[in-house]
């Protein structure tokens, strides 16, 4: 009788990993993607407002101004959309750093506070000791979101905080900071003048000096920012894997707090205190992307300014032929945006 011989059982097919460029190919395209949409919402911007100009309209006015009417409302409004293309990266990177930093997915310049503190010390410059330029009060933001910076940290816990103990933090020098800049411009009819718009987040007072003295800082805040990307991926891992992968987490964490507070302290000097933009934006970009900070950074650059300019746009659009702050959008959008990822977390995580 014959035996059949039976060939071994042959191993199911493993289908090997794709390699690391072409998994890196379809962020790549993303991010051209959203490089393109951010130039539609700023050509959208600049067309867009209480008077609508055409696109022919808008092309005259970029590149054959003869000083008519169209043309000098171009040039407004590009020096509008140029000073939310550069607000937004600076808040979306500040808000990318703090999540990564803290390991605290509610944190974001204006939840944490931060915006507030730099706006308090705004308003102490310009009531208290009569500056009225933007290169002499940005250095006040600095010193005002620094200290607010270190002092909800402290507050949360420091090594022990939680993300909500922190939102807490936050929520509560928030509102002490708001009494006191209320208390000030409410006695200084000066301050209460020259902020009362600017306190809600506007990009209405865009000038082209403005955005010339605001640039230097958002470029070495965002340099400074996409170059810990490699350092806040070991951080994610925990503080003892990160040690052993090489990271120094105290050079880390100072460079990361100096670059957040660069960002938040200029986008607030030059715009006012515009918050959740470094909220929501992050967690947009994790939806799609990976959680590695070298993708995340380079999307929420790009990404920051389309979320403010499309709600600047809007904000001129509701209302028009007046405007709605930018910050009024952006917080009406963004609260219920913060009550959901509240909700999501687990009780444990609390």
């Amino acid at each position: 009788m014959l035996v059949e011989s039976q060939s071994p059982p042959q191993a199911d097919a493993v289908t090997p990993p794709a390699p690391p460029a072409r998994r890196a190919m379809p962020r790549a395209a993303g991010l051209v993607v959203s490089g393109l949409v951010l130039v539609a919402v700023a050509v959208a911007s600049i067309a867009l407002g209480a008077r609508p100009l055409a696109l022919d309209q808008v092309w005259h006015g970029l590149f054959h101004d003869t000083g008519r009417y169209a043309d000098v409302v171009v040039g407004e409004r590009v020096s509008r959309t140029v000073l939310g293309m550069v607000a937004g990266l600076a808040l979306g990177l500040a808000g990318a750093v703090l999540q990564a930093l803290t390991r605290n997915p509610l944190a974001d310049p204006g939840i944490l506070g931060i915006n507030m503190g730099a706006s308090a010390a705004v308003v102490t410059a310009i009531s208290f000791f009569g500056v009225t330029s933007f290169s002499g009060y940005v250095w006040f933001a600095f010193i005002g979101s620094a200290a607010v910076g270190v002092l909800v940290h402290a507050l949360g816990g420091s090594r022990s905080a939680t993300p909500v103990r922190l939102a807490l933090a936050g929520t509560a020098v928030t509102a002490a900071l708001s009494g006191y800049l209320y208390a000030v411009m409410i006695g200084d009819d000066v301050a209460l003048n020259r902020m009362r718009f600017w306190q809600v987040g506007s990009l209405a007072s865009a000038r082209t000096d403005t955005i010339q003295q605001v640039l230097p800082f958002v470029v070495v805040g965002a340099l400074l920012a996409l170059g810990l990307a490699r350092p806040l991926n070991a951080m994610a891992m925990g503080d003892d894997t990160a040690r052993a992968l090489g990271a120094h987490l105290g050079r880390t964490r100072a460079l990361g707090m100096a670059a957040a507070t660069v960002l938040c302290g200029a986008a607030t000097a030059a715009c006012g205190p515009i918050v959740f933009i470094g909220l929501m934006v992050p967690h947009i970009v994790r939806s799609f992307t990976s959680p590695d900070m070298r993708w995340i950074l380079p999307y929420a650059a790009v990404l920051s300014p389309v979320l403010l300019l499309g709600a600047d746009v809007v904000g001129r659009l509701v209302a028009r032929p007046a405007e709605l702050q930018v910050g009024i959008v952006t917080a009406v959008i963004g609260a219920p945006v913060f009550i959901f990822l509240v909700r999501r977390r687990r009780p444990a995580q609390l």
